[in-house]
């Protein structure tokens, strides 16, 4: 608690591998998050402090009070789950969603990590967005090199690069991408089903090259019930080519 707020506190483990590459993502999300609050791309008020210990690096974060996607969710994924007011939750996340993701896309920015864990379900029905790490945006020279984030909610176009580059060749992803992924996480959540047409226990580029060349499941043959709305949301977020997919402020105002 610091002044009767609550805090989030990411630290990396000195004892663990990836210790100092954790240290590393971690000083690069305090730089996006000055960097976007300058912005004006999120609240100032998410971040609190950032700092070195003896092990690494440390960021405070204002605690977010809410629900993970998935969670949000489950009600609607039951094939008795066609209610309005389950209804009425979906077409808010999707919306208060694609809300967040505009103020970073008008400031220049994709958050690059769009997926279910990366956002939290208020009590007021709308989310928040958390995790800026692997944001990608201007004077981008001196970072970590993108290299996609969570597989399942791969853009194709993302996934394409990712396999044609080495590993430590820097993929910048866009806006666009940035809303591939968001229909993803709603087709994955709503549906209890990944988008991708994989199995489970395949290596990731395996997986990677399924969703570069588009072997996609059907959403009308996985949704739990017809919902013309929402299925025309996810639909046009997950357009082949990027520019047919609507911008994040056109999703906010559907």
């Amino acid at each position: 608690m610091a002044g009767g707020t609550q805090l989030v506190l990411k630290a990396n483990d000195p004892e663990d591998d990836g210790g100092r590459d954790k240290a590393l993502e971690l000083a690069q999300e305090n730089d996006h998050l000055l960097r976007l609050a300058r912005a004006g791309a999120i609240d100032r008020a998410y971040r609190v402090d950032d700092g070195a210990w003896a092990g690494g690096r440390w960021l405070a974060l204002r605690h977010i009070d809410g629900f993970s996607l998935w969670g949000a969710c489950t009600p609607s994924r039951e094939r008795e789950g066609n209610t309005l007011p389950n209804r009425t939750l979906l077409l808010s996340i999707a919306r208060s969603w694609a809300t967040r993701l505009a103020g970073l896309h008008q400031a220049g920015w994709a958050h690059a990590d769009v997926q279910p864990t990366n956002v939290l379900v208020t009590h007021s029905k709308t989310v928040e967005v958390i995790d800026y790490a692997l944001c990608c945006g201007p004077d981008d020279d001196n970072r970590l090199p993108y290299r996609g984030a969570l597989t399942h909610t791969t853009a194709p176009e993302i996934a394409a690069l990712v396999l044609d580059t080495p590993d430590d060749v820097h993929v910048p992803a866009g806006p666009a991408a940035d809303m591939w992924s968001l229909g993803a996480s709603l087709f994955w959540c709503w549906t209890g089903h990944r988008p991708g047409v994989y199995a489970k226990t395949d290596e990731r580029r395996k997986k990677l090259r399924a969703l570069a060349a588009r072997h996609l499941r059907d959403l009308a043959s996985v949704r739990p019930w017809p919902f013309p709305d929402l299925e025309e949301m996810i639909t046009a977020c997950m357009a082949p080519d990027p520019e047919d997919r609507p911008t994040a402020e056109e999703m906010a105002a559907w």
